[in-house]
């Protein structure tokens, strides 16, 4: 399995994310960034949950979206760091989401 995946937004820009080591209480780095729940297919990943937050490791702990991240089948967390600020978190999360239209972000 690759380290990284490179995800598409709506905009055709693309985002490298990270995998984490553990998908519920990940130990994550105390920094601002975006990260996405994810499931395993036959033909790939796809996130079923996408967000950002000012603390990866804060937000990222016994998340509110995790019953329905492993209803719809999430299995490993993905994240990356990103200190541009909230807006640039927020536009990437928006990009993401019109592209992917994942089923917990509702």
């Amino acid at each position: 399995m690759a380290a990284t995946i490179d995800w598409p937004g709506a905009s055709g820009r693309m985002y490298t994310y990270w995998f984490a080591a553990q998908m519920q209480n990940p130990s994550m780095k105390q920094v601002g960034g975006n990260y996405m729940f994810v499931t395993r297919k036959t033909d790939g990943w796809y996130p079923v949950y996408i967000g950002q937050t000012r603390n990866l490791n804060d937000r990222l702990t016994n998340h509110p979206e995790l019953p329905c991240v492993i209803l719809n089948g999430g299995t490993r967390l993905m994240a990356h760091t990103n200190s541009a600020g909230k807006a640039a978190r927020l536009a990437e999360e928006a990009d993401l989401i019109s592209h992917w239209n994942p089923p917990c972000n509702g």
